[in-house]
C-alpha cells in the first residue's frame, strides 16, 4: 500500500509542479505519532506509531483571488516502518513576521493507508489468539475511523534567501469527527521542512 500512496503523491506532485508558476519543492523529515503536542494543547494523541515520516511536496505561488493569497500544497507522506502513509492537499497562508521569519497556518484533506476501523477486542466468543492479533493491533497502530481526512498544519519558518527555506513543521491528520463517527485517534507529525523556489 506504501507504493500506492507514494505513487499516488508522486504523480499529483510532479503534475502540479509541471503546471505551476513561481512554485517551490518541499522535502521533509518528521518524527511520526508524536504525543507532546496533542497533550499540550488537549487534543489527545495515540502514541501507538513509531518511525520516520517523509515528506515530499510541492507549492505553488500565491494565489491571489483567494482571501489572503495563500499557497496550494500537495505532498505525500511515507513511513520509515510502513504503518501510516498518507497524501494531502490544501492551501496554507504564509504570514510574514519580519523581512526572513514567517509563520504559515494552513489546512487541507488527507488520504491514508492507516487502519481505519479496527476490530474490538472484547467481542465475545472470540479464540485466544485472535484476542491477542487484535491486541497487537490495538496497542501498535492508530485507529482514524475514516481513510479521508483533514490535515490542518502550522510552520515557523525562515527565509535564508530568495531560492532557500526552512520550517519547523506540525502537520495533524484526523476525521474530526466529520468523515466519520466514533475513532478519531489521529496522528501529529513534528519535523523540519527545507523548501526550494523556483
Amino acid at each position: 500500500m506504501m507504493r500506492t500512496v507514494a505513487a499516488a503523491g508522486a504523480a499529483l506532485a510532479l503534475g502540479w509542479a509541471g503546471a505551476a508558476q513561481g512554485a517551490e519543492f518541499l522535502f521533509g523529515a518528521y518524527a511520526h505519532d508524536v504525543t507532546f503536542i496533542g497533550e499540550a494543547i488537549g487534543s489527545g494523541a495515540a502514541g501507538r506509531e513509531g518511525g520516520v515520516d517523509i515528506h515530499l511536496g510541492v507549492r505553488s505561488d500565491r494565489i491571489e483571488q483567494i482571501f489572503g493569497g495563500p499557497q496550494a500544497h500537495a505532498f505525500v507522506s511515507i513511513n520509515s516502518e510502513d504503518t501510516s502513509n498518507f497524501v494531502a492537499a490544501g492551501l496554507s497562508w504564509p504570514i510574514g513576521l519580519t523581512e526572513r521569519l514567517y509563520v504559515r497556518p494552513g489546512l487541507g484533506l488527507a488520504y491514508t493507508d492507516g487502519e481505519a476501523g479496527l476490530p474490538p477486542v472484547n467481542e465475545p466468543g472470540l479464540p485466544p489468539e485472535e484476542v491477542a492479533r487484535r491486541l497487537e493491533l490495538y496497542n501498535t497502530r492508530i485507529d482514524f475511523g475514516s481513510q479521508v481526512l483533514f490535515q490542518p498544519e502550522l510552520s515557523l519558518g525562515y527565509r535564508f534567501t530568495e531560492r532557500f527555506s526552512a520550517e519547523l513543521s506540525w502537520v495533524h491528520i484526523s476525521n474530526a469527527q466529520i468523515f466519520h463517527q466514533g475513532k478519531n485517534q489521529g496522528l501529529d507529525d513534528a519535523g523540519v521542512r527545507l523548501i526550494y523556489s523556483f
